[in-house]
């Protein structure tokens, strides 16, 4: 096969995979318009595919049903806002990882602000079980930075007693407690709350590093 039909197919290929994933993320933002708009339970796959103007058949390429589409749209909206912050983190000058992750933390926490239906979205759904499974398959789903995010921690210059308990930790704290001091103020307004939200993850940070004083 000469060089001219070898690009030819290249640019064939190319254009295929370019349409698959366009199908992909249409049906991806229309579920989530559905989703955060009539429910999960009140969006069926045919109201999806109609709303992304694809047959039914192009949404069991990419998904198993809308349960599956929900945990993959979970994972994609989450990697966009962690590829937000993770960017705004390259332009600073941090080095120290505790200090990374308050930030990331940060910048997290005021995407949150500025989009309450993403907030809403992702932590009413968001599991530790959804959470891991994301972990497993990132490796394979160009959307998921979780897996890096994971090993900066677990791999980093300092080690963690089991960084799995530790993250786990950090993300039900940060989850819980930023729903209701952005959505309602309670038990304070999310600026008040950081600082002891911050000092909270510092906290167990130093407690699950590897020599220092680990509480059974």
């Amino acid at each position: 096969m000469n060089d001219k039909k070898v690009k030819i197919i290249d640019k064939i290929e190319s254009k295929i995979d370019k349409n698959k994933q366009l199908k992909r993320q249409s049906l991806l933002e229309t579920a989530f318009t559905l989703f955060t708009t009539k429910g999960i339970h009140k969006t069926s796959i045919s109201d999806i595919v109609e709303n992304a103007g694809v047959a039914k058949g192009t949404f069991y390429l990419y998904f198993k049903d809308k349960y599956d589409i929900r945990n993959k749209l979970i994972a994609y909206k989450s990697s966009a806002v962690f590829r937000q912050a993770d960017a705004a983190l390259r332009q600073t000058g941090i080095v120290d990882l505790e200090d990374k992750i308050i930030f990331l933390i940060d910048d997290i926490i005021n995407q949150f602000v500025q989009d309450k239906t993403l907030m809403r979205f992702i932590a009413k759904n968001l599991s530790w079980g959804v959470f891991k499974s994301v972990l497993l398959e990132s490796g394979a789903d160009s959307d998921v930075d979780f897996y890096d995010i994971y090993h900066t921690v677990a791999d980093g210059g300092t080690q963690y007693e089991n960084p799995e308990v530790m993250v786990f930790m950090i993300i039900e704290l940060v989850g819980s407690t930023c729903y209701s001091a952005i959505l309602y103020n309670e038990p304070v307004g999310i600026e008040e709350l950081k600082p002891y939200l911050f000092r909270t993850v510092k906290g167990i940070m130093e407690t699950h590093r590897t020599g220092g004083d680990i509480i059974s």
